[in-house]
């Protein structure tokens, strides 16, 4: 009987294995040029104004410059505006990071790029709508391009 389980889940494994080898194919073929890779999460749920986590839930200012160490996260320079679309939820030891995208003009070529970087560099300026809805982290959440 052992053997008979080991057997159907092996099968159940390599089924999914070439399911998703599949998948990524047609949309290769679908999305020519589309490539990235997923990245490890940073957490298991996030905070978000509505159940899309679309609508943006505040304006912040940098307080202070940021490298991104990799293409999860966005780079930020002191005084800049930043949109903030959602707030990880903190696990364990791990730093707390907001996701959202840089504003303004000046920075024309980062605008529309969104990542993730550390809320203690930012204060908020103005909250458009409350973020009190939490909501399970994917892995397109940590997907890199």
């Amino acid at each position: 009987e052992r053997e008979v389980l080991a057997k159907k889940n092996t099968d159940r494994k390599m089924t999914l294995t070439i399911n998703l080898v599949i998948l990524f194919l047609c949309l290769e073929v679908t999305y020519p040029g589309v490539s990235g890779i997923f990245m490890g999460k940073l957490a298991s749920k996030k905070l978000c104004a509505d159940e899309e986590c679309v609508y943006t839930i505040s304006l912040a200012r940098a307080e202070d410059d940021y490298n991104a160490p990799d293409c999860r996260f966005i780079n930020i320079k002191k005084g800049q505006l930043i949109y903030v679309y959602s707030k990880l939820v903190k696990e364990r030891e791990a730093g707390e990071f907001w996701a959202g995208s840089v504003y303004g003009e000046e920075y024309e070529d980062q605008m529309g790029t969104v990542g993730y970087f550390p809320s203690s560099l930012v204060s908020e300026q103005h909250v458009y709508q409350e973020a009190n809805k939490t909501i399970p982290t994917t892995a397109i959440d940590f997907f890199c391009e």
